[in-house]
């Protein structure tokens, strides 16, 4: 009896403790109940992860969502999961195909979705690729910053027009606290001047920031407003792609207790794509870091 006291002594605070701490890690869930019906959302790597999740958020709320993805296989089949559990009809959730290692894939995709639809009202650059050995896209540029950055400045870009006219709109971009390792190395985008997997991860996401940023100084009074956003530390497809099998299992095992969950990942998304107040603010860079607070980091 003696024992069986000692445990729950023990155990008990124990528990109690490390929910609170995972409640925290979690952050808080996006409660806003804002209505997209009849708007078009576009959400580049939608395919897994939180842009899957988000897909999701933005269809149940009305909207017409497009998920530009580089493997249709992938897409269609997450595509097909999101119908299954959300229960909408077929033509609110679309696939398109894009690559973004690819500038030529990139134009090709604008060209089509100009086809398809006369408005964007969202578009989310959530793609993103982490930690790669030294590889170079299409274009010949290292592929984290061609990827994460420079795939989603030119997608941007060769949207604003229609963006305009679908106004008000939204750009957000998703980037990472990675960005305070980060530097803007204007002479090595092409990576020849000597390559980190991490710093090349870190320089991508302070890109992310800074353009977001300048786009918001650019397009103010336009009615297109823009963000940036460390969605907080999540096990996603990023890590296994990364990591061993061993260190997959613990990352597992610590992001239990210390990384959200892919479905609080996507909040701080969620919050920037449809909040009214997040509408009348632009160029800043946010995270939800509490059940209760929201922080701007910028």
């Amino acid at each position: 009896m003696a024992f069986v006291k000692r445990f729950l002594y023990l155990i008990v605070p124990l528990s109690v403790g490390l929910y609170f701490v995972r409640e925290y890690f979690q952050g808080c869930k996006y409660t806003g109940n804002e209505r997209l019906d009849d708007k078009v959302v576009l959400i580049t790597g939608a395919n897994t992860g939180i842009g899957k999740e988000t897909a999701k958020n933005m269809a149940l709320r009305g909207a017409r969502v497009y998920m530009a993805c580089r493997n249709l296989n992938k897409a269609n089949a997450a595509r097909d999961d999101l119908l299954n559990i959300t229960g909408l009809p077929a033509d609110k959730i679309k696939v398109m195909q894009m690559d973004l290692s690819s500038f030529r894939s990139i134009r090709n995709f604008v060209t089509e979705f100009h086809k398809v639809e006369e408005k964007l009202h969202i578009l989310i650059n959530n793609a993103g690729i982490m930690f790669t050995p030294f590889l170079k896209t299409e274009d010949g540029f290292e592929m984290q910053v061609g990827v994460n950055h420079l795939g989603h400045f030119l997608l941007t870009n060769l949207l604003i027009d229609k963006l305009k006219t679908s106004a008000p709109s939204r750009v957000v971009t998703v980037s990472s606290l990675a960005h305070m390792s980060g530097t803007v190395e204007f002479d090595n985008f092409r990576g020849e001047k000597g390559y980190s997997r991490i710093n090349s991860y870190g320089n991508s996401k302070l890109m992310n920031i800074l353009f977001a940023k300048e786009l918001g100084r650019r397009l103010e009074g336009t009615g297109v407003t823009s963000y940036s956003l460390h969605p907080g530390g999540i096990v996603t497809d990023l890590q296994r792609e990364v990591l061993n099998p061993f260190f997959v299992k613990v990352v597992h095992v610590l992001g239990y207790v210390f990384w959200k969950t892919i479905e609080r990942g996507a909040q701080t998304t969620i919050y920037c794509a449809v909040n009214d107040n997040a509408g009348k603010e632009t160029g800043l860079y946010y995270r939800f870091y509490s059940l209760y607070t929201r922080c701007l980091l910028y």
